[in-house]
């Protein structure tokens, strides 16, 4: 539903639009008066309104103008089935009748802020103040001034807890006695990652004995394992769950791995209706092989082994998983032959991402086989191995796996390279640091792709993030925007929240600390680099509030290549979450203007 009040705002915001669509008798009217006033408003040279403002509002101004523009063509109309200007003709001339049943407060104010931009009234910018001091003077006031800003940044990435503070190791010392008092274990079997793996937890009545649980963690659960979703928890990443439910600071630990009830009944539905949605990221018009997949000229993945020491609930490649560490997760050895075969019958590939599933929790033979294998290949330079290991389970790192792994790194012929996955402060922990540091210390190179969901996206959440890798080793290579997947929705974020925080709370760090790159994974076309506007075109908003962008692929300027529609999430939506969450919505107000 909407507000009038919102429906005032449209109208009243911008006269000049509103006075040509009411001069209009219908909507495609109006379109072409609009495409053709605001052609005339973008090259005009004489609007003295606005000769005055600042080049960054003017900048802003100038972007709202070509956002609009491209909401009004008849093209975005064709690609997603929405007349943008029949809508806001029926706004204007107050035929509340015939706006649609879905119409919202999140597109009536996403609209809004685009329409202040366009009628330089944005706000986002005090107004600029002549600055006469000159050398010295300048470069003091200046430094003082960035002072003031440091400390409120660095208040921010406080608050989020990291497990390396002192106070966090104690709380999580006696979570893990309370733990190997549950297993009745010694300190050295817990150690062991092999006890781990035995001990794995997987149904809600280990768990809610060693934390407490809500009552929707529990059903959720439940539910998972009774129609066969996978569910699995080390007893090791339980120990940086917090003891009651509800805690503010291990919520991004909990809902990695603990389902939303929204995410089990979708999943269910489609296991039942339309298992082939599952595959949200196309895998299987990638494969030209088994356990091969290729996006993209130089590089594959390679997928031996499909399953995981735990599950994460939002992973792309879940819905492939039979459970955690599940026992006949190793693919048949004559399809490994076979793909290692084809990796080498195609020369062109010289890099191989070798994931699954987690590679690392395969036994140290089968492993080594593969490993071996790939590297007696002369035209693989580079062996990446995606695993989430350091973080879920970094008993598994020992100076056995990091010797083998170490042997097949040779500079100047191969590198070696580790790409984990740690998404927020709280898991980083003195065992995580050892493990990388394991890796470090033989000369491999570690990366970290986080995710960015409702769960580490307030304001300088991934900057604190990011600030704790470097210092334990992990160089930030990746942000992905959460997939689109409708099962997942609970997760996600819009693009234009990964594309304030890199422009914004990124742009406040040191360089070195910001050296991962905001993409969108494009089911079956692969990664867009959310930085750069050129690669990606938003149509219209919805009603419901949703933005819908046209993604453009990496072929881009090198050869024609299919684009992809994608359908966001609202903003507005977002923010009314982010206030749930404690946060104040004024301090995102500038979102809207992200496209």
């Amino acid at each position: 539903m909407y507000s009038k009040n919102k429906l005032n705002k449209i109208i009243s915001v911008y006269p000049i639009f509103t006075d040509i669509i009411l001069s209009c008798a219908n909507h495609d009217e109006a379109r072409s008066k609009l495409l053709y006033a605001t052609k005339n408003l973008l090259e005009e040279n004489e609007n003295t309104e606005f000769l005055n403002i600042s080049g960054l509002q003017f900048s802003v101004r100038l972007t709202c103008y070509r956002v609009f523009r491209q909401f009004l063509s008849l093209r975005s109309f064709k690609l997603t089935g929405f007349d943008f200007s029949e809508v806001l003709f029926n706004i204007v001339h107050k035929k509340l009748n015939l706006l649609p049943p879905d119409l919202s407060d999140g597109f009536l104010e996403d609209l809004y802020h685009i329409l202040a931009g366009i009628a330089g009234k944005a706000k986002l910018y005090e107004p600029l103040t002549k600055n006469h001091k000159k050398g010295r003077t300048a470069a003091i006031a200046r430094s003082e001034s960035l002072n003031e800003l440091c400390e409120s940044v660095d208040g921010k990435i406080a608050s989020y807890k990291c497990g390396l503070e002192p106070d966090l190791i104690v709380v999580r010392e006696k979570n893990k006695e309370r733990i190997k008092k549950y297993f009745n274990c010694s300190e050295l079997e817990f150690s062991d990652y092999k006890w781990q793996l035995k001990n794995i937890i997987r149904d809600v009545k280990v768990l809610e004995k060693l934390v407490r649980l809500t009552d929707e963690e529990k059903e959720a659960i439940t539910e998972a394992r009774k129609n066969y979703i996978p569910f699995g928890i080390t007893p090791y990443y339980a120990s940086l769950f917090d003891y009651e439910a509800n805690s503010e600071y291990d919520r991004p630990v909990r809902t990695q791995v603990i389902p939303p009830m929204t995410y089990v009944q979708r999943v269910i539905n489609n296991q039942k209706k339309c298992p082939e949605k599952l595959d949200f990221m196309k895998e299987a018009d990638t494969s030209p092989i088994d356990l091969i997949t290729r996006r993209y000229p130089k590089i594959v993945v390679f997928k031996p082994y499909n399953t995981c020491s735990q599950i994460c609930v939002y992973c792309q490649r879940n819905w492939e998983i039979d459970d955690a560490y599940a026992p006949n997760a190793l693919a048949p050895k004559e399809k490994i032959d076979a793909a290692i075969k084809w990796i080498k019958e195609n020369p062109a590939v010289n890099e191989v991402l070798l994931t699954g599933g987690d590679p690392l929790v395969m036994d140290q033979k089968n492993f080594k086989y593969v490993l071996e294998s790939l590297c007696a290949i002369k035209t693989v330079q580079r062996i990446r191995i995606g695993t989430r290991t350091p973080v879920v389970l970094p008993q598994r790192i020992t100076e056995t796996l990091t010797d083998l792994i170490a042997l097949y790194h040779v500079p100047g012929k191969r590198e070696i390279a580790i790409v984990t996955h740690f998404e927020h402060t709280y898991e980083i922990t003195p065992e995580a640091m050892a493990a990388i540091q394991m890796f470090k210390r033989k000369g491999i190179s570690c990366y970290n792709q986080a995710v960015f969901t409702i769960q580490n996206c307030r304001r300088f959440e991934l900057s604190a993030l990011r600030k704790w890798l470097k210092l334990i080793g992990v160089e930030p290579y990746y942000t992905f925007n959460a997939k689109g997947k409708k099962e997942t929705d609970y997760y996600r974020v819009p693009l234009a929240r990964l594309q304030q925080e890199a422009k914004e709370e990124a742009r406040l760090l040191p360089g070195l600390a910001r050296t991962d790159e905001p993409v969108y994974n494009v089911p079956g076309l692969g990664k867009n680099y959310l930085r750069a506007e050129q690669n990606h075109l938003l149509l219209t908003i919805l009603p419901n509030g949703n933005r819908v962008y046209e993604f453009h692929p990496w072929e881009k300027h090198i050869t024609n290549a299919q684009s992809y529609i994608h359908e966001d999430i609202c903003i507005y939506d977002f923010l009314r979450k982010l206030e749930k969450l404690g946060e104040n919505k004024a301090d995102y107000r500038n979102i809207y203007y992200y496209f």
